[in-house]
């Protein structure tokens, strides 16, 4: 995953950084949820034995796996600006790429299947970046595009955890450009794109105290400490509160979904 804001701030650099020790972790428990849903898709779409891969934003890589070891891929291409988190990864069907999506001179070929989560949310040039994808599938090829969305409960404004909440996206926009606000458009950009069979769904795992969501809210606000106090919308009493209801028993709540989007190359 990588962003950037007329700032300058960087996904991984600004926030994030890949080699904080609790990093990997947090990636995975975001994993742990939101794999079955993104595999799930990918099931549907078919991608097979003989099908060429790019996991766009490749993480630690468990996508990557699915793809080589569920769907029995021909050849997957895992792209991600720090890599670290791939070192796993071998074999004569895996190419892992340290590159920036960005990079105008970054040609990778053409692919069955392009998929990208969490990423392009982080990307000023997102829409941009949505056609050089379509651009780089075969004929018959699918991308599919994956970003979250925040479902806020409009009769709370004031708790410890909406404000937190809400300071966090404030705090992602102005750090390092994260903007969610065009996601539900996603499967106009790809019928724009000139792709069929445009489809679309939100899933909103349940937050469970306790559970990987959870766990990775919790670590993800806990590491934007700082940011979060800049916005003026919280204080630390303010965070500790909204941890502690994070881990509580008495969580109830809708937390932020993901907006999966697919379109085929004619």
């Amino acid at each position: 995953m990588t962003g950037s804001p007329a700032s300058g701030g960087r996904y991984g650099e600004d926030l994030f950084e890949p080699e904080h020790p609790q990093e990997a972790e947090r990636i995975d428990a975001a994993a742990l949820v939101y794999d079955p849903f993104t595999t799930d898709r990918l099931r549907a779409l078919g991608p097979g034995p003989g099908s060429r891969c790019l996991e766009v934003g490749a993480g630690t890589g468990t996508v990557v796996r699915w793809l080589l070891e569920e769907a029995g891929a021909a050849e997957v291409v895992a792209l991600d600006r720090d890599t670290g988190g791939l070192g796993t990864l071998a074999g004569p069907r895996v190419r892992v790429v340290t590159a920036d999506l960005r990079d105008e001179g970054l040609d990778l070929g053409r692919f069955d299947l392009i998929h990208a989560r969490f990423v392009l949310m982080h990307l000023p040039e997102r829409r941009r970046l949505v056609s050089r994808l379509a651009r780089w599938l075969k004929p018959g090829g699918w991308l599919l595009l994956g970003d979250a969305v925040e479902v806020p409960n409009p009769l709370d404004t004031s708790s410890a955890y909406r404000r937190t909440m809400d300071a966090m996206w404030q705090a992602l926009r102005s750090t390092i450009g994260t903007d969610t606000s065009d996601v539900p458009a996603y499967p106009h950009f790809l019928r724009e794109e000139g792709l069929r069979s445009v489809g679309a769904e939100l899933v909103c795992p349940p937050l469970v105290a306790g559970g990987p969501l959870a766990r990775f809210w919790s670590e993800t606000l806990d590491r934007m400490r700082p940011a979060l106090e800049e916005t003026g919308r919280v204080d630390s009493v303010v965070i500790d509160e909204a941890l502690a209801y994070l881990a509580s028993p008495r969580l109830a709540e809708l937390g932020p979904g993901m907006v999966t989007a697919w379109g085929q190359r004619p």
